[in-house]
């Protein structure tokens, strides 16, 4: 299986490809990048994951992200935090109390299990989870370290914009 790479979508934008399989729980990310430095958008949904990335955007000749962006707190776009050393975390404001709440769990193969035993319904996450988790070793749930109500800018010019949602 070919490894997947970063594709150039336009302009300063490149896009990494999320898994196709939907069981697989594996969201794409993007990547805004020039001289001024690179912005990660998501982070991929574990350690592991996010290491792919990492590779990817080397072979791709990309800057490394000084800024990390989650689009919103799910599990699948936060994950992979942990793996990017020295960025910069930006999301909305609502997203720090649901992470801290989730950084809490003591997250692992036999939670997961006795979660997926408890509710039925959490099956299809919490099994991606576990397929996403090969070591719970250094793994950690980060908050973001910067926040914003409805508007921000980095300062390479990317403008970040609150669209919406709820808080789950």
């Amino acid at each position: 299986m070919v490894a997947p790479q970063f594709h150039h979508l336009a302009g300063r934008v490149w896009q990494y490809p999320g898994d196709p399989d939907p069981e697989a729980v594996q969201a794409g990310v993007a990547v805004v990048a020039d001289e001024r430095g690179s912005v990660m958008i998501d982070a991929g949904q574990s350690p592991a994951h996010a290491r792919e990335i990492q590779a990817a955007l080397a072979a791709a000749g990309l800057p490394e992200p000084r800024w990390l962006v989650y689009t919103h707190h799910h599990w699948d776009h936060v994950w992979g935090a942990c793996a990017w050393p020295g960025v910069e975390i930006v999301g909305h404001e609502t997203a720090v109390a649901l992470l801290r709440a989730e950084a809490a769990r003591p997250w692992s193969h036999p939670y997961l299990q006795e979660q997926i035993r408890a509710d039925a319904r959490l099956r299809p996450s919490f099994s991606a989870r576990a397929r996403a988790m090969a070591s719970w070793e250094d793994f950690a749930i980060l908050p973001p370290t910067r926040t914003f109500a409805d508007l921000d800018e980095l300062p390479v010019g990317v403008e970040l914009r609150h669209v919406g949602g709820g808080s789950r």
